[in-house]
């Protein structure tokens, strides 16, 4: 195995110790942490841009909408039930017709692409922010911001754009802002922190093999 892989399973070894560690500590259901270690070995291959990982990713999904919906996450619910199992199973799928090794061929946006997702992007925000409180939903602004974002990477992660992987990047970062601000109310919640951290840093690792990937591909 390579260093990268080394270093990142050393890693996720730690982050299930730490999850556990805080699951007993706050007296979490083992159902509710479920999915994180599950979700450790998707970061991994996520690393190694992996068409598996959208599959483990999908059946994951199921898991992860009940936890949003014991917490309030009523946009992060319905992302995962109606969006996250279903489009990642399709991911599967295409990545798997479209065969690179372990991964599939990529390909990158045309600048009018760009702005039809931005702009469309734009207007469901507002919709989210408008729709989302009079269900009695927490944390609007960021969970709003992660549920779309996380649909828009699903998106171009089936249709194998590479830009993905730098949208991935700040919904990471805003997942962890996420979920410290919930830390208060919600002290358990510091195990899905401590697993947003791990895939952040798995996620700059799939940016750059991402990166390499397209790179390479288009030199055949």
């Amino acid at each position: 195995m390579r260093k990268k892989d080394i270093f990142i399973i050393i890693l996720m070894v730690f982050t299930a110790i730490l999850i556990t560690i805080a699951g007993v500590y706050y007296q979490q259901s083992f159902l509710r942490i479920l999915p994180l270690y599950v979700s450790l070995v998707i970061s991994l291959l996520q690393t190694r841009i992996s068409r598996f990982a959208s599959l483990m990713g999908g059946i994951n999904s199921l898991l992860y909408g009940a936890v949003y919906i014991y917490y309030s996450l009523y946009g992060s619910a319905f992302s995962a039930l109606l969006f996250s199992f279903p489009i990642q199973i399709l991911t599967f799928i295409r990545w798997n017709k479209n065969k690179w090794e372990h991964s599939t061929v990529l390909r990158k946006m045309s600048r009018k692409q760009r702005v039809i997702v931005l702009f469309g992007f734009i207007g469901a925000l507002a919709a989210m922010w408008i729709l989302l409180p009079l269900i009695g939903a927490k944390y609007v602004f960021l969970d709003s911001i992660i549920n779309l974002l996380g649909i828009l990477i699903y998106f171009l992660t089936m249709f194998a754009f590479v830009e993905y992987t730098f949208l991935m990047i700040i919904n990471g970062v805003i997942s962890i802002i996420l979920y410290i601000t919930m830390l208060s109310d919600s002290p358990e919640i510091a195990t899905y922190l401590i697993y947003s951290v791990y895939s952040f840093i798995c996620i700059v690792f799939a940016f750059f093999q991402a990166k390499r990937l397209y790179d390479t591909q288009q030199q055949k």
